[in-house]
Protein backbone atom coordinates (compact mmCIF):
# COMPACT_ATOMS: atom_id res chain seq x y z
CA UNK A 1 0.00 0.00 0.00
CA UNK A 2 2.68 2.37 1.22
CA UNK A 3 5.01 1.65 -2.13
CA UNK A 4 1.68 2.37 -4.12
CA UNK A 5 1.12 5.73 -2.76
CA UNK A 6 5.07 6.17 -3.10
CA UNK A 7 4.68 5.44 -6.73
CA UNK A 8 1.70 7.58 -7.23
CA UNK A 9 2.83 10.38 -5.70
CA UNK A 10 6.87 10.72 -7.33
CA UNK A 11 4.34 10.18 -10.60
CA UNK A 12 2.29 13.91 -9.80
CA UNK A 13 6.07 15.18 -9.04
CA UNK A 14 7.75 13.61 -11.67
CA UNK A 15 4.63 14.81 -14.50
CA UNK A 16 3.81 17.78 -12.63
CA UNK A 17 3.41 19.86 -15.92
CA UNK A 18 1.36 17.72 -18.01
CA UNK A 19 -1.58 17.50 -15.33
CA UNK A 20 -1.02 21.46 -15.27
CA UNK A 21 -1.45 21.56 -18.99
CA UNK A 22 -4.07 19.37 -18.80
CA UNK A 23 -5.88 21.32 -16.42
CA UNK A 24 -5.50 24.47 -17.87
CA UNK A 25 -6.60 22.92 -21.54
CA UNK A 26 -9.85 22.17 -19.93
CA UNK A 27 -10.15 25.14 -18.75
CA UNK A 28 -9.59 27.26 -21.69
CA UNK A 29 -12.26 24.82 -22.89
CA UNK A 30 -14.94 25.68 -20.94
CA UNK A 31 -13.70 29.70 -21.47
CA UNK A 32 -14.73 29.15 -25.17
CA UNK A 33 -17.64 27.19 -24.77
CA UNK A 34 -18.90 30.48 -22.54
CA UNK A 35 -17.67 32.54 -25.48
CA UNK A 36 -19.08 31.17 -27.94
CA UNK A 37 -22.62 31.62 -26.25
CA UNK A 38 -22.31 34.93 -25.97
CA UNK A 39 -20.97 34.95 -29.75
CA UNK A 40 -24.29 33.12 -30.87
CA UNK A 41 -26.40 35.54 -32.35
CA UNK A 42 -30.12 36.11 -30.91
CA UNK A 43 -31.91 33.65 -33.51
CA UNK A 44 -29.71 30.73 -33.07
CA UNK A 45 -30.10 30.87 -29.41
CA UNK A 46 -33.60 31.43 -29.51
CA UNK A 47 -33.65 28.00 -32.08
CA UNK A 48 -31.75 26.48 -29.67
CA UNK A 49 -33.30 27.26 -26.46
CA UNK A 50 -36.51 26.13 -28.17
CA UNK A 51 -34.90 22.55 -28.65
CA UNK A 52 -33.96 22.81 -24.92
CA UNK A 53 -37.70 23.35 -23.91
CA UNK A 54 -38.59 20.62 -26.28
CA UNK A 55 -36.50 18.62 -24.42
CA UNK A 56 -37.75 19.79 -20.71
CA UNK A 57 -41.71 18.99 -22.05
CA UNK A 58 -40.49 15.69 -22.60
CA UNK A 59 -38.78 15.06 -19.20
CA UNK A 60 -42.41 15.98 -17.93
CA UNK A 61 -44.51 14.19 -20.05
CA UNK A 62 -42.85 11.11 -19.87
CA UNK A 63 -43.48 8.82 -16.74
CA UNK A 64 -41.70 5.58 -15.93
CA UNK A 65 -38.16 6.04 -17.47
CA UNK A 66 -36.32 2.50 -16.80
CA UNK A 67 -33.30 3.99 -14.88
CA UNK A 68 -31.58 0.72 -15.55
CA UNK A 69 -31.30 1.13 -18.48
CA UNK A 70 -30.37 4.86 -17.79
CA UNK A 71 -27.70 3.79 -16.03
CA UNK A 72 -26.39 1.50 -19.16
CA UNK A 73 -26.70 4.19 -21.52
CA UNK A 74 -25.27 6.81 -19.49
CA UNK A 75 -22.20 4.39 -18.23
CA UNK A 76 -21.23 3.09 -22.10
CA UNK A 77 -21.21 6.38 -23.09
CA UNK A 78 -18.35 7.51 -20.60
CA UNK A 79 -16.69 3.66 -20.84
CA UNK A 80 -16.18 4.39 -24.49
CA UNK A 81 -14.92 8.24 -23.93
CA UNK A 82 -12.64 6.38 -21.36
CA UNK A 83 -11.21 3.78 -23.47
CA UNK A 84 -10.82 5.99 -26.51
CA UNK A 85 -8.59 7.71 -23.97
CA UNK A 86 -6.99 4.94 -23.08
CA UNK A 87 -6.03 3.44 -26.49
CA UNK A 88 -4.74 7.24 -27.65
CA UNK A 89 -2.82 6.64 -24.87
CA UNK A 90 -0.78 3.54 -26.26
CA UNK A 91 -0.62 5.02 -29.63
CA UNK A 92 2.22 7.66 -30.82
CA UNK A 93 -0.31 9.86 -32.70
CA UNK A 94 -2.70 9.63 -29.77
CA UNK A 95 -0.96 12.81 -28.10
CA UNK A 96 -2.52 15.73 -30.59
CA UNK A 97 -5.96 13.44 -30.37
CA UNK A 98 -6.17 13.39 -26.38
CA UNK A 99 -6.05 17.52 -26.06
CA UNK A 100 -8.30 18.02 -28.71
CA UNK A 101 -10.58 15.79 -26.40
CA UNK A 102 -10.01 17.01 -23.37
CA UNK A 103 -10.28 20.70 -24.58
CA UNK A 104 -13.10 19.33 -26.67
CA UNK A 105 -15.00 18.14 -23.13
CA UNK A 106 -14.62 21.24 -21.48
CA UNK A 107 -16.03 23.67 -24.28
CA UNK A 108 -19.08 21.35 -24.23
CA UNK A 109 -19.20 22.37 -20.20
CA UNK A 110 -18.98 25.10 -20.71
CA UNK A 111 -21.09 26.13 -23.44
CA UNK A 112 -24.03 24.01 -21.61
CA UNK A 113 -23.69 25.66 -18.11
CA UNK A 114 -22.84 29.40 -20.54
CA UNK A 115 -26.30 29.06 -22.23
CA UNK A 116 -28.60 27.75 -19.04
CA UNK A 117 -27.74 31.18 -17.58
CA UNK A 118 -27.27 33.37 -20.69
CA UNK A 119 -31.18 32.18 -21.38
CA UNK A 120 -32.61 31.12 -18.22
CA UNK A 121 -30.79 33.46 -15.54
CA UNK A 122 -31.25 32.26 -12.01
CA UNK A 123 -33.13 29.61 -13.11
CA UNK A 124 -30.66 28.36 -15.88
CA UNK A 125 -27.95 28.19 -12.61
CA UNK A 126 -30.09 26.18 -10.51
CA UNK A 127 -30.87 23.92 -13.81
CA UNK A 128 -26.68 23.82 -13.77
CA UNK A 129 -26.38 22.81 -10.37
CA UNK A 130 -28.74 20.09 -9.77
CA UNK A 131 -28.32 18.53 -13.71
CA UNK A 132 -24.76 19.16 -14.82
CA UNK A 133 -22.26 19.83 -11.58
CA UNK A 134 -22.83 17.07 -9.19
CA UNK A 135 -21.74 14.06 -11.56
CA UNK A 136 -19.06 16.48 -12.94
CA UNK A 137 -17.97 16.78 -9.72
CA UNK A 138 -16.19 13.01 -10.20
CA UNK A 139 -16.84 13.09 -13.81
CA UNK A 140 -14.29 15.80 -14.80
CA UNK A 141 -11.76 14.71 -12.13
CA UNK A 142 -11.44 11.21 -13.85
CA UNK A 143 -11.26 12.44 -17.79
CA UNK A 144 -8.61 14.73 -16.16
CA UNK A 145 -6.68 12.17 -14.75
CA UNK A 146 -7.10 9.72 -17.52
CA UNK A 147 -6.70 12.28 -19.97
CA UNK A 148 -2.99 13.18 -18.20
CA UNK A 149 -2.35 9.60 -17.79
CA UNK A 150 -2.58 8.69 -21.53
CA UNK A 151 -0.80 11.62 -22.65
CA UNK A 152 2.55 10.72 -20.08
CA UNK A 153 2.12 7.22 -21.39
CA UNK A 154 1.90 8.45 -25.53
CA UNK A 155 5.06 10.60 -24.77
CA UNK A 156 6.73 7.96 -22.54
CA UNK A 157 6.46 5.95 -26.37
CA UNK A 158 7.47 8.42 -28.29
CA UNK A 159 10.94 8.78 -26.17
CA UNK A 160 11.72 5.06 -26.33
CA UNK A 161 10.81 5.01 -30.30
CA UNK A 162 12.58 7.91 -31.36
CA UNK A 163 15.01 8.98 -28.73
CA UNK A 164 17.90 6.20 -28.16
CA UNK A 165 19.19 7.54 -24.57
CA UNK A 166 15.96 6.47 -23.23
CA UNK A 167 15.31 2.74 -22.46
CA UNK A 168 12.45 2.25 -19.60
CA UNK A 169 11.13 -1.30 -19.26
CA UNK A 170 7.59 -0.73 -20.73
CA UNK A 171 5.72 -3.63 -19.00
CA UNK A 172 5.37 -2.28 -15.96
CA UNK A 173 4.66 1.38 -16.80
CA UNK A 174 1.80 -0.52 -19.06
CA UNK A 175 0.87 -2.21 -15.67
CA UNK A 176 0.32 0.69 -13.93
CA UNK A 177 -1.22 2.36 -16.70
CA UNK A 178 -3.93 0.11 -17.10
CA UNK A 179 -4.35 -0.45 -13.12
CA UNK A 180 -4.97 3.66 -13.16
CA UNK A 181 -7.77 3.38 -15.97
CA UNK A 182 -9.19 0.19 -13.96
CA UNK A 183 -9.50 2.25 -11.10
CA UNK A 184 -11.15 5.44 -12.80
CA UNK A 185 -13.37 3.03 -14.61
CA UNK A 186 -14.82 1.83 -11.16
CA UNK A 187 -15.31 5.72 -9.99
CA UNK A 188 -16.85 5.95 -13.26
CA UNK A 189 -19.64 3.36 -12.32
CA UNK A 190 -20.06 5.73 -9.26
CA UNK A 191 -20.30 8.80 -11.02
CA UNK A 192 -22.81 7.35 -13.72
CA UNK A 193 -25.26 6.23 -10.81
CA UNK A 194 -25.25 9.97 -9.59
CA UNK A 195 -25.86 10.96 -13.01
CA UNK A 196 -29.04 8.97 -13.09
CA UNK A 197 -30.34 8.37 -9.49
CA UNK A 198 -29.65 11.82 -8.28
CA UNK A 199 -28.88 14.15 -11.33
CA UNK A 200 -31.70 13.10 -13.42
CA UNK A 201 -34.57 13.28 -10.45
CA UNK A 202 -33.07 16.42 -9.22
CA UNK A 203 -33.43 17.66 -12.95
CA UNK A 204 -36.80 16.32 -13.04
CA UNK A 205 -38.13 17.94 -9.75
CA UNK A 206 -36.36 21.51 -11.15
CA UNK A 207 -38.39 21.65 -14.10
CA UNK A 208 -41.73 20.71 -12.22
CA UNK A 209 -40.94 23.88 -10.17
CA UNK A 210 -40.09 26.13 -12.85
CA UNK A 211 -43.18 25.06 -15.16
CA UNK A 212 -45.42 24.54 -12.44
Amino acid sequence: MRRGIRLVRNDLTHHVNIYIFIFVLFFIGIIFGAIIVNSMNFIQRQDLFFYLKQFFQLILDTEGIDSTTLWKDTFFYHLKYMLLLFILGISVIGMPVITVLLFIKGLVVGFSVGFLVNQMGWYGFIVSSVAIAPQNLLIIPIYLVAGSMALIFSMTLFRQLFVRRVHQPLLPIFGRYTITFLGLFGVLIIASLIEVFISNYALEAVIRWIYK
